[in-house]
């Protein structure tokens, strides 16, 4: 029988590859779009990093959600310094959420008020995302726009208090595995983790709308 965390890799992958090979992410890593669409993509990940984190600390003593609240993890303060590198000091007066993202902020801060299992599907397609194929537009982005490696404008993506990466996912699917939830509720949360790949999809087309390629 699969561990649950392969049962939750492989039972979201087509919403996973969905999103990763969305056109306006294609578009992004392929260079054919600047630097307003990466800080605009930047602007909408900090909603749904503030939806996650924010009060995340009272889900400590969460049996089920708890050993995933993680400090080491947490975004928020390197969005904000890249918004500031991005968009200037006064970065938060220009902020806003596209609808779809409004939506898919929602739903994590839903989850982590009301069920702490749901939680977990969110925390898992964002932060496992963030340690591995977040890496490849961290490199785009210091190809294509010139930030100093792993510095200002593609901190989110570096992980400094992480030394190693490929330990900590390991650690991480070992907590999935050990998850206090009954074949039910593993199943709800598989059921959840689909959505969030489907609401970051819906950012994307979201984002894909707004920026379109001009027609050649």
């Amino acid at each position: 029988m699969d561990s649950f965390s392969t049962l939750l890799r492989t039972a979201s992958h087509e919403q996973h590859v969905e999103a990763e090979t969305s056109t306006f992410m294609s578009d992004l890593l392929g260079g054919r779009l600047g630097v307003a669409a990466y800080a605009r993509y930047t602007e909408q990940l900090w909603f749904v990093y503030e939806a996650l984190e924010s009060g995340a600390e009272r889900l400590a003593a969460d049996p089920v959600a708890g050993p995933f609240v993680r400090p080491e993890l947490f975004r928020l303060p390197s969005l904000e310094r890249d918004l500031a590198h991005l968009r200037g000091a006064d970065w938060r007066a220009g902020l806003s959420a596209l609808p779809a993202t409004a939506a898919y902020a929602d739903r994590v801060r839903e989850c982590r008020e009301q069920w702490p299992a749901g939680y977990v599907a969110h925390h898992y397609t964002r932060y496992l995302g963030d340690l591995s194929g977040g890496q490849i537009i961290r490199d785009r982005a210091e190809r294509a726009w010139g930030f100093a490696r792993k510095g200002d404008g593609v901190r989110f993506y570096t992980f400094e208090q992480i030394g190693n990466p490929a330990a900590f996912k390991r650690e991480y699917r070992e907590l999935l595995d050990a998850v206090r939830a009954d074949e039910l509720e593993k199943q709800r949360i598989v059921t959840e983790c689909k959505r969030a790949f489907t609401l970051n999809t819906e950012v994307f087309r979201a984002l894909g709308e707004e920026f379109p390629l001009t027609a050649a």
